[in-house]
């Protein structure tokens, strides 16, 4: 496998990957475009790209075949006076092996020449593996042929639009195709044919007119090259481009290249940013307003009095399901609100219902404990209490009989009865205090615990029933976006060009990488 085959299918293979994690949350048209693209690339790599295909494309009367012809140096396409002419794809290959190529495109045995290079003069070896097809009228009337068209063009490295001083600005070529090439620059080629049928002074302006149709296109550095099959103008510039284009080999996979970029960039296009939601800034609202729903700290509240009183059985009534509704709608609302309505639609139908929302937080809140026992200590501080009080009173009768002289104590005994139970008296009121306060402490751990435990039991059914399918969602999201950027060509092929020796005046003609060829071709038009 070479460089080329290495890199584009490593392309191909992460576009196929993003294509299938996405699926029906493209649009489809978007989906049938990448996959189209990804199966073309995939059936062009498996042939490998030591061919390079040029497509002649364009209009009905444009000179496609009469171009085909003067490239090959050969009288093979059909040319005549009636309209449309091509009804088939003719191919002309510069090498012997191409013959599974031409299968994969379609080319009937019959439409197909080989050059012999044994018989071809010795320029002809600077087009070996150059494989020349030309492709029916793309606006024809006659059936299928624009079918045709549309099947082979995506096929190819390298196509050239061959068009007439007359239908340069149809509508139909700029709309329908030359638009939908946008980063394919380097692999595309305008040849403005006719070219003799136009004055010389006016010549300029023509090739002008047509290099700022297709930047109105988003098509760059285009070359335009003004010929004539009559009086061969331009033929030997257009020769000159194809062995450019056979020369740089990495160019025979410019096509493929393109094809990856736009499907790339298409993709991006139902994938268009980073998603800035992260579950953390969202859960501690929800969790707040699913409380309110289920009524969480109504119930704590009734908890910690049940604890202080000794009494009452607090429970938790069915959440509300409006709230449990508006509470789902904004979770969605907050985390889709940066994707595509297929990625939208994809979400909501994978989150939880509001239902089965509802449901959820019942069954978790329904699995807390609601403590209502007091403390443990509880027995204890009121015998102590009963006993500090029954010990201050039967004192406190001690004191009274004694000071009555009813009961012999002598003053000094009847002073300390007194103080006696009065002590037992503030013991009573210690204990029963203390008692009180441990158990308003122990209430309101009690309510703090109810809320503690209702608020992770909610925040994990917010987890589970929309977090979890919410982040799986995004994360294919991500998935989908870097495996598109990584299907992005890395840099575009240089664009072809014609460079004139300002001394001659001479075209010079890359053949390959450190060979150059100088060709007295007269003023160049490009």
């Amino acid at each position: 496998m070479t460089g080329h085959d290495a890199t584009l299918g490593a392309r191909t293979e992460d576009l196929g990957r993003a294509l299938q994690i996405a699926g029906s949350r493209l649009d489809d048209a978007v989906f049938g475009k990448v996959a189209s693209s990804v199966a073309g690339v995939r059936e062009r790599l498996a042939l490998g790209v030591d061919h390079t295909v040029v497509a002649l494309a364009g209009g009905t009367g444009s000179g496609k075949s009469s171009m085909f012809n003067k490239i090959s140096r050969l009288t093979f396409a059909d040319v005549g006076v009636k309209r449309p002419t091509t009804a088939k794809v003719t191919a002309c290959s510069w090498s012997d092996d191409a013959t599974q190529l031409l299968d994969w495109l379609g080319v009937e045995r019959e439409r197909r020449i080989t050059r012999a290079g044994e018989l071809d003069a010795a320029d002809e070896t600077f087009l070996d593996g150059l494989v020349l097809l030309d492709l029916p009228d793309h606006d024809s009337v006659a059936p299928g042929h624009r079918a045709v068209v549309d099947k082979v063009l995506p096929l190819v490295d390298l196509l050239v639009w061959v068009v007439d001083p007359q239908k340069y600005a149809d509508d139909a070529l700029h709309t329908g195709y030359l638009r939908e090439s946008t980063g394919m620059q380097a692999s595309t080629v305008v040849v403005l044919n006719q070219i003799d049928t136009v004055p010389v002074g006016q010549r300029d302006n023509l090739v002008n007119d047509v290099k700022r149709l297709l930047r109105d296109d988003g098509l760059e550095d285009v070359p335009v090259v003004a010929a004539s099959t009559k009086t061969d103008i331009g033929i030997e510039d257009l020769r000159a481009l194809l062995e450019q284009t056979v020369a740089r080999r990495s160019v025979s996979a410019g096509r493929a290249a393109g094809e990856l970029d736009a499907a790339a960039s298409l993709l991006l296009s139902q994938t268009p940013s980073e998603v800035p939601w992260h579950i953390d800034t969202v859960l501690e609202r929800e969790v707040d307003a699913l409380a309110r729903a289920a009524g969480l700290e109504s119930v704590a509240a009734q908890v910690g009095a049940a604890v202080r009183n000794g009494y009452g059985s607090p429970e938790f009534r069915a959440p509300d399901p409006d709230s449990i509704a508006l509470s789902r709608s904004r979770w969605l609302t907050g985390s889709g609100e940066s994707l595509r309505p297929g990625w939208q639609r994809s979400l909501a139908a994978s989150v939880a219902s509001a239902q089965d929302v509802g449901n959820a937080v019942a069954t978790a809140l329904q699995g807390i404990t609601l403590d209502t026992k007091g403390p443990t200590t509880q027995r204890l501080t009121r015998r102590l209490a009963l006993g500090a009080v029954l010990v201050a009173v039967v004192l406190g009768i001690a004191t009274v009989l004694a000071s009555m002289e009813i009961l012999p104590a002598g003053d000094t005994w009847t002073t300390v009865l007194g103080v006696l139970a009065l002590v037992a008296a503030v013991a009573a009121l210690v204990v029963f205090l203390a008692a009180m306060q441990i158990r308003r402490a122990l209430a309101a751990r009690r309510a703090q615990g109810v809320i503690a435990s209702g608020r992770a039991a909610l925040e994990r059914v917010l987890q589970q029933t929309l977090g979890v399918p919410t982040q799986r969602l995004l994360d294919e999201h991500r998935a989908v976006r870097e495996l598109a950027q990584s299907a992005r060509d890395d840099g575009p092929s240089a664009p072809l060009r014609l460079e004139e020796n300002t001394t001659t005046g001479a075209s010079i003609r890359v053949t390959s990488p450190g060979a150059v060829r100088l060709t007295d071709l007269g003023p160049v038009r490009a």
